[in-house]
């Protein structure tokens, strides 16, 4: 018995160091490499194979933060992120706020998930609402803040969000729905985006209701607080 708890705990240390290990060198890539395709991708792919009501479409063009208009990226510190710049990974006052409001509002969650975390979540892991994905949310969060900046965090952030079905990042998006290049985004066009991050799926830029249009009123009156990322 005790032979087998010592080969059991041999494995796990293993399982552990090559964890630490492969993570660690995976984030390190990415800090260079386009991130070719991420879990929630593979996961919507296979839902658009099964739903006869999706076109199954996969729009992904890669283009680096030069390429991409810097009203998008006020836009989206502006509704996901207003102190993306002041923290390491974790707001821990919006963390505050959020648990304080959850307290009054038990049916109306309100999240504090920062553009750090969705990066990571997005990149690394698949979607779940379980505390052990949680876990390693955070560290993967904590991993890309050690090793990527800020920029790099804001450049993959918005090359791999989901802005449609099948549509994922910037480029992608500002081609499908205004025919135009992301670096030629209008205030309008960059706020209406970032209005729809919350339901991708079920809310569209050029189609909106009114919630979306509300989101993109807020959006373009509270953009120009947004310190965008320093050059």
């Amino acid at each position: 018995m005790k032979n087998l708890f010592i080969r059991i705990r041999k494995i796990l240390w293993k399982i552990i160091k090559w964890f630490f290990i492969l993570s660690i060198t995976g984030v390190i890539l990415f800090r260079f490499v386009p991130v070719p395709f991420t879990p929630l991708m593979i996961i919507r792919f296979v839902e658009q194979v099964f739903d006869s009501e999706r076109e199954i479409q996969f729009r992904k063009d890669w283009e680096p933060i030069a390429n991409i208009s810097p009203l998008l990226v006020k836009a989206v510190m502006t509704s996901e992120d207003q102190r993306f710049n002041e923290h390491f990974g974790l707001d821990m006052e919006a963390i505050q706020k959020a648990v304080q409001y959850n307290e009054k509002h038990k049916n109306k969650k309100r999240g504090a998930s920062t553009i750090s975390q969705q990066t990571a979540k997005n990149v690394f892991l698949f979607p779940s609402r379980s505390w052990l994905r949680k876990g390693f949310e955070v560290y993967f969060t904590f991993l890309i803040e050690i090793f990527w900046s800020k920029e790099r965090i804001m450049e993959v952030y918005l090359n791999v969000i989901e802005l449609g079905n099948g549509v994922y990042g910037a480029e992608a998006a500002s081609q499908y729905y205004f025919h135009k290049p992301a670096n030629q985004l209008s205030v309008q066009q960059a706020a209406s985006l970032a209005a729809i991050l919350p339901l991708p799926l079920k809310w569209s830029p050029t189609k909106p209701n009114a919630r979306v249009v509300r989101r993109t009123e807020w959006i373009k009156r509270n953009m120009k607080y947004a310190e965008g990322l320093e050059e």
